[in-house]
Formats: C-alpha cells, sequence, structure tokens
C-alpha cells in the first residue's frame, strides 16, 4: 500500500511538472522575442537622443567669447542676444543668470545651482532605460537559456532514440537567447556612456558660461 501510494504520488508530480512545462512560459521563444522588442525601443531611444543631441551642438568658446565682449560693456540686452539663439542646456542656465543680475552674484549663483539639475532632466531623458537594458537584457537571455534547456531536457525525455538531436537543438535554441541578450545590452551601454559623457560636457559648458555672467557681477558689485 505504501509502496502504491508513493508511486501514485510521484506520478501526480510528474503529470503537474509535464503540464507546467507545456505552458508557453516554459517556451524559451517569447524570450527571444522580448529581447527583439527591447532591442527595437533601444534603438529608437539611441536614435532620438543621438539626433537631440546633435541639434544642441554649440561651440562654447564662440559664445563665452560673444557673451564676454558684451558683459565687458555691460550690454545686457547684447549678452542675452549672444545667448537667445540657442536651445541648450549651457546658454539656457546662463541666460536664466543673466536675466537675474539685479538680484547680485551671490543669489545668482544659488539660482544656478537650483536651475541646473531641472535642465539636465531634460538631457537626460529616457537614458535611465538605456542603463536598465544594459544592465538586465544579459539576464532576460541566461533566463530564456535556462527555459531552452529545460525544454531540451523534456524532449530528450520523450524520446530517447533522437537524444542527441533533441538536446543538440534545444541548447542550440537556448543559447541564441543568451546572445540576443549580449547583442542588445552591449549597444545600449555604448550608447549609455557616451550620452552621459555628452550631457557632463554640456553641464560643464554651462559653468563655464555662468562663471563669465557670476564674474561680471562680483566685478561690477
Amino acid at each position: 500500500m505504501l509502496g502504491q501510494k508513493a508511486s501514485a504520488r510521484l506520478n501526480e508530480q510528474d503529470s503537474v511538472i509535464r503540464t507546467l512545462l507545456d505552458l508557453p512560459l516554459f517556451h524559451a521563444t517569447w524570450v527571444l522575442w522580448f529581447l527583439v522588442g527591447l532591442s527595437v525601443v533601444s534603438v529608437a531611444i539611441m536614435l532620438e537622443r543621438a539626433l537631440f543631441f546633435r541639434r544642441r551642438r554649440l561651440d562654447v568658446n564662440a559664445v563665452r567669447r560673444d557673451l564676454g565682449a558684451a558683459l565687458a560693456k555691460n550690454d545686457y540686452d547684447a549678452a542675452a542676444g549672444a545667448l537667445k539663439g540657442f536651445d541648450t542646456l549651457e546658454t539656457n542656465i546662463a541666460l536664466f543668470a543673466l536675466r537675474e543680475h539685479t538680484s547680485g552674484p551671490d543669489a545668482v549663483e544659488s539660482l544656478i545651482a537650483g536651475a541646473l539639475p531641472k535642465e539636465r532632466e531634460r538631457y537626460e531623458a529616457r537614458l535611465d532605460f538605456l542603463a536598465t537594458i544594459a544592465s538586465n537584457a544579459p539576464f532576460v537571455g541566461l533566463f530564456g537559456t535556462v527555459l531552452g534547456i529545460i525544454r531540451a531536457f523534456k524532449d530528450l525525455a520523450g524520446n530517447m532514440h533522437g537524444a542527441s538531436t533533441a538536446v543538440m537543438s534545444g541548447v542550440a535554441e537556448a543559447l541564441v537567447t543568451t546572445a540576443m541578450g549580449l547583442f542588445v545590452a552591449i549597444p545600449a551601454l555604448v550608447a549609455f556612456n557616451l550620452f552621459k559623457r555628452r550631457v557632463r560636457g554640456a553641464t560643464n559648458n554651462a559653468h563655464l558660461l555662468c562663471s563669465v555672467v557670476v564674474a561680471h557681477l562680483k566685478s561690477v558689485d
């Protein structure tokens, strides 16, 4: 009796496992398509950000010279005119500081410190998503590989005569998801680092232009 109960229990467990393995969740194909979708979204973000930064290229040295020349004459309208023609982090922050010049240099420095993070948000939009893809896509691919190997062993159990073919085919399918995960993650990581460097460069340039404004305000204070 005990042996029959144990056998029945094992058969019941095997039935549950087989039922679970037949679910679409335990197929690696959906993971592969999920990674393809992530890749499409990632490329779209890269193109959008690349176009965003391309449109906001700035010769900061030329702008700094024009701004400094106008401020040397105490011509704040001309100084503002040197900045208004651009829509960049650097010029927007410097223009904000310039418009508040009557508040004094200390107040302007405080306003710059508060405005800079807000302006950076526009430059860093969707970069967190790229970072998430870069850090997690390999794990998603690995998850697909595990599912593929589980599937391969299930096929092996059901067809011992074609054991070699079943295992090799299943493992090959599983490893494709790992490769796809890396294929998605590596470009996203490279793009994230490049865009973050552009943001840092724009921030440094903003500090440069703002220092011109603040230095002038301190000199006439």
